[in-house]
C-alpha cells in the first residue's frame, strides 16, 4: 500500500535537494508573491516549562537558552499549553489533531505494541494536508517516535517506509523512541561499567581511569594522534565527538588495534541507526559503524535540517516547505554534550553526574553529594547542558538558513523577510531527575500532573501573521491544536477537512493576530492509557517514583529510565515476573513494601482555575480496575509563592469543598464524560473512514497477504491478536454496511 507514492505521482513533485545522507480560519497567510509561509517546526524532547527562564521558570540557575528566548521575544509565548504525558501520544496529536482515545496511540510506542496503537497510514496528517492543498514539500529530521521499529518487526508493518507513508517527502532520523544506552566500555577499550559517560575522561576528571593522550581511531579506518595536551585537552571526549574511539595512552597506531575496537556498539547520543527515506522513493539505513551515524546527535540533527532548508532555498525557492525537526535531547540517557556547544566550555563541569569521581564535586557547586537527591542534582546539571546544546544548535540553524541574523553582541534577530514561521514546542514535561524547582519531580513526565503535561509553545513569524510580538498568551492551548495552527498558517480552509473522523484541534491563529483574543477553549484535556499488545510487557519498578510499570519490553530500556527490571533475567527471578502484582507479592514476601501500580488509564481535564484527574488502577486482590479522582486548584503564576500546582497533599477532595469548588467539579466531571462519549467504536472499519464496506475487504486482503511478507500486525488486525488473518475478515463481513459517521 503505497498511498504516499500515489499522491506524489499525482502532484508531479520534482526531486528535492539532497542532504548529507544523499541528499477554523480561512485567512490568507501568503506573502505578497502569494507563496504560503515556510514552516519550521522544532520539537524539544522532555523539556517542560520548568526548564525555561523565558516562560518565567528555570530553577535557581536557569539554562542559558538565548536562541529560544530570542524566538520568544520575536513571537508569542503560549504559557498555558498542555501535551500528553509521554512522547508518542503527543507527537501524534501534532499531526492528526486527535486525542489519544481516538487515534489509539495512548502511550509511548514500544516494540510489543501492535499497529493498532500506532498512527494509521489512512489518517489525514499535516504533511499530507499541506502537500495536497497548497503544494508544500515536507521533511522530517531526527526523532518523532510515531511508529514501531526494527526492534519489533512483527509489529512494524510499514517498515522503513513508515514516515513516507505518513506523509513526509524526505525523512532522515530514527524510528526508535530514544538513543541507545551509553557504552560504558568506550568502544571496547575497558570493561563494562568503566566509563559512565561513554568516553575516556582526562585525568583531571578521573585520575585513576582517565587518559590525557592517545590514538583516536575513526570508523573509516583512519586515525588521529592526540598527543598534544594543549591541542587535545580532553582527547577521549574530542574523539567520540568525531565519531571515533580513543585508545588511551597509546602512542603508535596500528591496523590490528583498530580491528580490536568495537564500532558496532551504540553509545547514547554519540551514535545512532539512521533511517533515510529519499525523495525518489528509495530508502537507506545508516548503521552504527558507518561514519555518518557517528557524532553528537543534536548537531547532526541540526545540520541535516540546515542542509535540507538550504537546498530548498537554492533550488526550489518558489515551493513552500515545512521542516519538522525533532531533537532527541533531553531524553535519557543523560550524556554530556560537546563542550563547544556550551556557553561555558568547561569540560570537567560537564562530566558531572557520569559516575566518575568528579561527580563527588557536587558539593562544590552547592549540591548534595550523596543519596538519591544528589543523583538527581547531578542529572539536572547534565540535562541543563543538553538543553543549552540544543539552544546553541537552534541558533546555528536559524542563522545559517537566514531565518535569523546574529548581531554584534551575539544575540539573534528574527528575519521576517525569510517568510518562515517558527513553531517550537516540547512533547511532554521534564523527566523526573531533571525537573527544576518549584515543579514536582515525582509528578513529572509520565504523569497527568502539571509537571508532566505543561509544555512551552512559541510561535514566531512575520508581522502579517504574528501581531504585537513579545507577549504572552495565558489562554488554554492543547498540542492537538497545532494541527489547526499548521493548517491556518498554510491558508487552508477548515471546510476541506473530512467530517469523519472527529478532530479535537481548536484554532490558534486568532491568538497570533490579536493580543486581545478571548479564550477559544473552555477546557483542556490530557490522557494516558495502555497501548494494545498481544502480550503485556514485563514489570519494571521505578524506585524514585515508587511505581511499577509494564511498558518497557526490554531490560535495557527499563534500566535506562533508572528502573529495576523484574522480567526474564532479573536478579529477583531469572524466569521473570509476569505482572506488577506478582512483583508486589515478591516484595512483601521478602520483607519489603509493595509499590504503586501505574494506572491502566488516566484522564485530566481543566478549566481556567480547576483540574480534575481520574485514574484507573488495577486492584491486585480483586483483579478489577478501580477508578479514583483527584481535584485541584491550579494557575500559571511565575511567582513560586503564588504558583498553584497539583501537588500531593493539595487534593481538594480530601477536604470539604466550597460551593465554587463543588460547582467546578460538577462541570469538569460532566465535560469529561461528554468528551469520552464522542469516541467512535466501528468494528470492521480498518481504514477509519467511518463505514464498513468493500474497501475494507480490499485493504484487509493487502495486509493479510502472507506471500508478500505481511499477515502480522496491521490496522486490519481487528481482533488484536497480532495476526491479520481470516478471523479479521469475518469481523468485516459481520459488520458489512455499518455506518459509524453519525
Amino acid at each position: 500500500m503505497k498511498t504516499t507514492h500515489l499522491i506524489l505521482a499525482c502532484l508531479g513533485l520534482i526531486t528535492l535537494a539532497g542532504c548529507d545522507f544523499d541528499s477554523s480560519s480561512s485567512n490568507d497567510t501568503s506573502s505578497p508573491d502569494n507563496k504560503p509561509p515556510n514552516i519550521l517546526f522544532i520539537v524539544v524532547d522532555d523539556a517542560g516549562v520548568d526548564q525555561f527562564e523565558v516562560f518565567g521558570y528555570g530553577g535557581a540557575t536557569p539554562a542559558n537558552t538565548n536562541s529560544i528566548s530570542a524566538l520568544a521575544e520575536a513571537g508569542v509565548r503560549f504559557r498555558n499549553t498542555w501535551s500528553m504525558p509521554t512522547c508518542s501520544p503527543t507527537r501524534s496529536t501534532f499531526f492528526n489533531g486527535q486525542y489519544p482515545f481516538r487515534s489509539g496511540v495512548r502511550n509511548a510506542i514500544v516494540s510489543n505494541n501492535l499497529a493498532n496503537s500506532q498512527p494509521s497510514p489512512y489518517t489525514l496528517t499535516v504533511p499530507k494536508l499541506l502537500r495536497e492543498q497548497k503544494g508544500y514539500v515536507n521533511a522530517l529530521i531526527g526523532k518523532m517516535h510515531l511508529t514501531g521499529s526494527d526492534l519489533g518487526p512483527e509489529n512494524h508493518p510499514l517498515g522503513d517506509d513508515a514516515m513516507r507513508e505518513l506523509g513526509w517527502d524526505y525523512f532522515a532520523g530514527y524510528l526508535d523512541g530514544a538513543p541507545y544506552p551509553i557504552d560504558t566500555t568506550a568502544g571496547g577499550v575497558a570493561e563494562e561499567g568503566t566509563y559512565q559517560c561513554g568516553f575516556v575522561p582526562n585525568t583531571t576528571a578521573d585520575a585513576t581511569l582517565g587518559a590525557d593522550y592517545g590514538i583516536c581511531y575513526l570508523p573509516d579506518g583512519d586515525h588521529v594522534e592526540m598527543q598534544d595536551i594543549e591541542t587535545y585537552p580532553t582527547p577521549g571526549r574530542t574523539c567520540v565527538e568525531m565519531g571515533g574511539i580513543l585508545d588511551p595512552w597509546a602512542t603508535v597506531a596500528s591496523a590490528e588495534r583498530h580491528a580490536e575496537l568495537d564500532f558496532n556498539i551504540q553509545n547514547g547520543f554519540y551514535t545512532g541507526e539512521w533511517k533515510i527515506n529519499l525523495e525518489d522513493g528509495s530508502n537507506r539505513t545508516v548503521l552504527v559503524h558507518e561514519p555518518e551515524a557517528r557524532g553528537y546527535r543534536t548537531s547532526k540533527e541540526a545540520q541535516l535540517a540546515i542542509d535540507w532548508i538550504q537546498g530548498q532555498q537554492q533550488y526550489h525557492s518558489d515551493t513552500p516547505w515545512m521542516m519538522t525537526l525533532g531533537f532527541s535531547a533531553l531524553h535519557a540517557p543523560l550524556q554530556p554534550p560537546p563542550a563547544a556547544l556550551l556557553p561555558h566550555q568547561d569540560a570537567t563541569l560537564s562530566l558531572l553526574g557520569c559516575g566518575t569521581p568528579v561527580a563527588n564535586a557536587a558539593s562544590e557547586l552547592g549540591l548534595p553529594a550523596t543519596g538519591d537527591i544528589a543523583d538527581f542534582s547531578q542529572q539536572r546539571v547534565i540535562a541543563q547542558h543538553m538543553l543549552e546544546a540544543v539552544d546553541h544548535e537552534i541558533g546555528r540553524l536559524l542563522v545559517e538558513t537566514g531565518i535569523a541574523t546574529q548581531q554584534d553582541d551575539g544575540s539573534l534577530q528574527y528575519q521576517p523577510d525569510s517568510n518562515t514561521v517558527v513553531v517550537l514546542v516540547s512533547d511532554n514535561g521534564t523527566y523526573m531527575p531533571s525537573v527544576k524547582l518549584p515543579f514536582d519531580p515525582r509528578r513529572a513526565k509520565g504523569s497527568l500532573y502539571q509537571s508532566g503535561v505543561w509544555v512551552p509553545l512559541i510561535v514566531t513569524g512575520p508581522e502579517s501573521i504574528v501581531a504585537s510580538p513579545n507577549r504572552d498568551v495565558e489562554h488554554m492551548v492543547n498540542t492537538t491544536d497545532l494541527f489547526s495552527l499548521f493548517r491556518e498558517l498554510a491558508g487552508i480552509d477548515e471546510s476541506v477537512l473530512p467530517d469523519y473522523p472527529q478532530l479535537d484541534a481548536q484554532s490558534v491563529r486568532p491568538y497570533l493576530e490579536s493580543a486581545y483574543q478571548s479564550s477559544i477553549r473552555t477546557t483542556n484535556f490530557t490522557e494516558q492509557g495502555t497501548n494494545i499488545s498481544a502480550e503485556a510487557a514485563p514489570p519494571c519498578v521505578i524506585p524514585a517514583a515508587n511505581t511499577c510499570v509494564q511498558i518497557f519490553p526490554q531490560a535495557e530500556v527499563c534500566e535506562d529510565q533508572s528502573g529495576v527490571w523484574y522480567g526474564p533475567g532479573s536478579e529477583a527471578n531469572p524466569d521473570g515476573f509476569t505482572s506488577c502484582c506478582a512483583v508486589n507479592e515478591y516484595l512483601v514476601a521478602t520483607g519489603g513494601e509493595a509499590v504503586e501500580l501505574f494506572p491502566h488509564q488516566q484522564y485530566g481535564i481543566r478549566n481556567d482555575d480547576f483540574k480534575l484527574v481520574r485514574r484507573s488502577i488495577l486492584n491486585c486482590a480483586t483483579d478489577q480496575l478501580v477508578d479514583t479522582e483527584e481535584f485541584y486548584e491550579i494557575n500559571q503564576s511565575t511567582d513560586p509563592e503564588e504558583l498553584k500546582l497539583d501537588r500531593a497533599g493539595d487534593d481538594l477532595l480530601e477536604g470539604t469543598l466550597t460551593a465554587e469548588q463543588q460547582h467546578n467539579l460538577t462541570l469538569l466531571r460532566a465535560e469529561l464524560e461528554a468528551l469520552l462519549l464522542t469516541a467512535s467504536n466501528c468494528p470492521g472499519d480498518g481504514n477509519n473512514d467511518g463505514v464498513v464496506d468493500k474497501k475494507d475487504l480490499e485493504e484487509w486482503a493487502y495486509w493479510a497477504d502472507t506471500e508478500a511478507g505481511r499477515g502480522l500486525s496491521s490496522w486490519y488486525d481487528l481482533n488484536h491478536d497480532g495476526i491479520t488473518d481470516e478471523d479479521d475478515r469475518y469481523i468485516i463481513q459481520d459488520n458489512m454496511g455499518s455506518d459509524c459517521r453519525s
